[in-house]
């Protein structure tokens, strides 16, 4: 048995140790085929008609290759898990024996019961999966290359594998971003290789194929699933319980090969130890692999296993071993680097030795790695009781839209919770039916829930490869009670009935609590049908069924005399929209309000529509980028304008209502642009500007606001009698990954209205604060005396932040600028600060 194993893995190796000259040639997976492989089925170089890695492979090639080997073998079979955004089909290769093939339902069937804690029965899983960044296109190559393999070889051990287990294989997680990176690198690879670093084929255009459609980050979305991408994969990863997960990426040109374990002082703390000692364990088939391809490779450096939002973590919350594989990136064919050249079949050879390496690994450790998933779902605190719930008690108040996106998230990863079926108050807190869940502690997920809901300070280690915060009570700015008790009674797996959209004979106009989420993209769809609103300057208190209800800052009043537009039209209009949008609307018969401003009041402003421009391309930060145009299209459904900074000189600005600008250097832009922009405010255009865009912004003299940036900040911290092995410590310290802290806001300032209470969770990412200012009336947030709400944010940072300002309206003649210290747009996950931008696109423009 281990003399098949050795062979078979040799004939790998050996591709690796052929001259230089030779290396240079792509390779026929014919070539290291034993004599004992099925010859009948297409190879990817027949199915390409060129050698694999010729070209880089688009996403149609990689998933015709896969039907087409489902067509040939019978021991392949594929699985679908839905489409990017833009509708390429995500495929996986189920590859095990014809015997498991045929009963693949009754394997699923038991998948099923993997939360149960019982002892498992059917075979192990194994998934291993590809390119969730698009421009690390190695890993699908290499996945091609091992489905052939499996499903062609006839060796014992490979015979025995796929006996006893079954084999997933992902090799696109990202078709959109992969497509964008081999339509861009091929376009730029001419007869002879280049391997300078400068040439166009290794220097993508923005944005790189790392991100999908909306430039998002697919590896940092498992937790959040933002996008259809993730949806598919987390659906698929709880429809098949994997016990072992491969994550297969690409890093920097100057490394050599990594893989976990991770740095040990970097593991988050509900991650088990005994998960940790099987990726040891595991990590043993990597070195012997790879030893013998003479590659070198690394461990317990660089990469953690803190933040469970990516690919090689989430597994590991959900009982199953994670493991993030890294390969120096040749980022085209061939790309010369401090290790001399590093060629695509280099990496895709080196891929396929550890993916070969994992399927070893875990068919080794196969009783262990059943074992231990059994076990991560036992003991009596994973089990759902009777009676009386001790759990998460979480209110969204006014809010049924906040709670309808939490609900659908927890659903996506099998976390159990419950509706309520009256109010209930605990901690002289009140619950309301249609804004609450109850999240029971003691069920399967018990794990994933708590992680999520994380929020600690204190770490052993303060270094994070990404974020050391995602809390979602403050992501979602909830009400949140974590040991509530409650009486089964008042819980239901029923959602409530939406409140009935019914408009009185009498009415003059109708009110939406600006609170709601869905509120803002109804306005939206009613000032593009050309119907008028308007937003209240202050609260008030008007009668509604009998019942005086308070409405607060920013609520809308849709009046229902308007010329060109019947009292018929506004209300079959937003009928519809309710369908679309759900939220609670009242019908009010009178102007008089029983306190506050009546409906007829100058401190009602009419919303004017808007037409913005989101400035992206070279210079700005994509991401931020795409979660902006994510919103704006998504969310509001806006026709946004997206505009190159290379372009923005042509334009005439007067065109839009507004010009967004996201994190980035703008370092393209000169003086005659700034004028250009500030005489676009003067005459009533609005500026939003977070991040890096308001360094730029400073330098063109259009702050009246001074800023605070990494240089001052690092002077805060103490270097004195540090030694060059402090070096990392300081700078650990010194950096922000992704910290939660509190804003204290103005609920007067209209940038602030819709947001519940006076104070507001936000993500910090980078060391920029604002100093403090004389103008009156523009600060619409400071950061809380003691800010840090969640994570790792160093004291220095601590004390500077505190009580200085990060939420700004500068008035600019007619016009203004919105100045964000931060991205409240993080991921969108944060939807407690989206309003923010709401109101900067809605009402600011009014406020002239």
């Amino acid at each position: 048995m281990l003399r098949s194993c050795l062979y078979f893995l040799a004939a790998y190796c050996s591709l690796s140790l052929l001259s230089p000259a030779m290396a240079a040639e792509p390779h026929d997976e014919n070539a290291i085929l034993t004599a004992k492989s099925d010859t009948s089925l297409t190879s990817p170089t027949q199915f390409l008609d060129y050698p694999l890695g010729q070209w880089h492979l688009r996403h149609d090639q990689i998933n015709f290759y896969l039907k087409q080997l489902a067509r040939e073998s019978a021991k392949v079979s594929i699985e679908k898990s839905g489409q990017s955004h833009e509708a390429r089909q995500q495929l996986t290769a189920v590859i095990s024996s014809a015997k498991n093939q045929a009963r693949l339902d009754e394997i699923l069937r038991q998948r099923q019961t993997v939360k149960s804690g019982d002892t498992q029965q059917g075979p192990l899983v194994i998934w291993l999966a590809y390119s969730i960044h698009g421009d690390e296109a190695s890993g699908a190559h290499a996945a091609l290359k091992l489905s052939h393999l499996l499903a062609s070889s006839n060796e014992q051990w490979i015979n025995r594998l796929l006996d006893e287990a079954v084999i997933l294989i992902t090799p696109s997680q990202n078709p959109d971003g992969l497509d964008r990176f081999s339509n861009w690198t091929n376009n730029y690879r001419g007869q002879v290789n280049v391997s300078d670093s400068n040439h166009k084929e290794h220097r993508q255009n923005w944005p790189s194929g790392r991100s999908n459609h909306y430039f998002a980050d697919l590896n940092r979305d498992w937790l959040f699933l933002r996008h259809p991408e993730s949806q598919g994969r987390v659906a698929l990863f709880h429809k098949w319980q994997p016990h072992y997960v491969g994550d297969f990426h690409e890093m920097g040109r100057d490394q050599s090969y990594f893989f976990q374990p991770g740095v040990p002082s970097r593991t988050h703390p509900f991650t088990p130890k005994d998960n940790q000692a099987l990726t040891a364990k595991l990590a043993k088939f990597h070195q012997q692999a790879l030893d013998e391809l003479k590659q070198s490779y690394f461990s317990r450096q660089m990469f953690d296993d803190f933040y469970y939002g990516k690919g090689s973590t989430y597994p590991d919350i959900n009982g199953s071993i994670g493991v993030l594989f890294e390969q120096a990136s040749p980022r085209g064919q061939v790309q010369a680097t401090r290790n001399g050249e590093l060629r695509l079949q280099e990496a895709i050879h080196n891929h396929v030795a550890t993916s070969i390496s994992s399927l070893k690994g875990a068919l080794a450790l196969k009783d262990e790695l059943l074992e231990y998933q059994s076990e991560f779902y036992q003991g009596r605190d994973k089990t759902l009781k009777k009676g009386r719930q001790q759990g998460f008690l979480i209110g969204a108040p006014a809010n049924a839209n906040r709670i309808t996106d939490l609900s659908a998230l927890l659903e996506q990863h099998h976390i159990e919770f419950y509706y309520l079926t009256k109010s209930v108050t605990q901690g002289k807190v009140d619950f309301a039916v249609q804004t609450s869940l109850f999240i029971p502690v003691n069920q399967p997920q018990k794990s994933l829930l708590l992680a999520m809901f994380d929020n600690r300070t204190e770490f052993t280690d303060p270094t994070f490869y990404d974020v050391s915060s995602w809390n979602l009570e403050q992501a979602y700015h909830l009400q949140l009670i974590r040991n509530a008790k409650l009486d089964i009674d008042v819980l239901s797996k029923k959602r409530p009935k939406p409140t009935a959209f019914n408009v009185d004979e009498q009415a003059v106009s109708l009110l939406i609590n600006w609170q709601q989420d869905n509120a803002a993209p109804v306005l939206q769809q009613l000032l593009q049908t050309g119907i008028r609103a308007k937003f209240a300057g202050k609260p008030f208190t008007i009668r509604v069924d009998d019942i005086d209800v308070i409405f607060p800052a920013g609520s809308l009043q849709i009046p229902l005399k308007q010329s060109g537009n019947s009292a018929e039209k506004i209300t079959a209009k937003l009928t519809e929209l309710v369908k679309r949008y759900p939220l609670n609307i009242a019908s009010v018969t009178t102007s008089s309000s029983v306190s506050g401003i009546d409906l007829g009041s100058p401190d009602f402003h009419t919303v004017k529509p808007i037409k913005p421009l989101l400035v992206t391309g070279q210079g700005t930060n994509a991401s931020e980028v795409g979660e902006l145009w994510y919103y704006l299209d998504t969310k509001l459904a806006v026709p946004v304008t997206l505009v190159d900074i290379g372009r923005l000189t042509r334009l005439t600005l007067s065109d839009y209502s507004h010009i967004i600008l996201p994190g980035g250097s703008y370092s393209s832009l000169d003086e005659k642009f700034a004028r250009k922009l500030g005489q676009f405010a003067k005459l009533g255009g609005t500026i939003i500007a977070q991040k890096g865009a308001l360094t730029w912004l400073n330098k063109g003299h259009l702050l009246k606001t001074d800023l605070k940036e990494a240089r001052f900040y690092n002077q805060l911290f103490d270097s004195t009698n540090l030694s060059f092995a402090d070096r990392e410590k300081l700078e650990a310290r010194q950096s922000i990954g992704g910290a939660i802290l509190e804003l204290t806001l103005d609920p007067t300032h209209p940038l602030s209205f819709g947001i519940r209470g006076n104070s507001l969770p936000i993500l910090k990412n980078k060391a920029l604060g604002l100093t403090e200012t004389s103008t009156p009336f523009i600060v619409a947030a400071k950061y809380a005396e003691e800010p840090l709400l969640s994570g790792y944010l160093a004291e220095e940072y601590q004390r500077s932040f505190s009580m200085s300002p990060a939420i700004l309206l500068e008035p600019r003649g007619k016009g203004a600028i919105v100045i964000l210290a931060d991205n409240l747009m993080f991921r969108n996950i944060w939807l407690g600060s989206e309003k923010v931008y709401a109101n900067a696109l809605y009402f600011v423009p009014a406020l002239d």
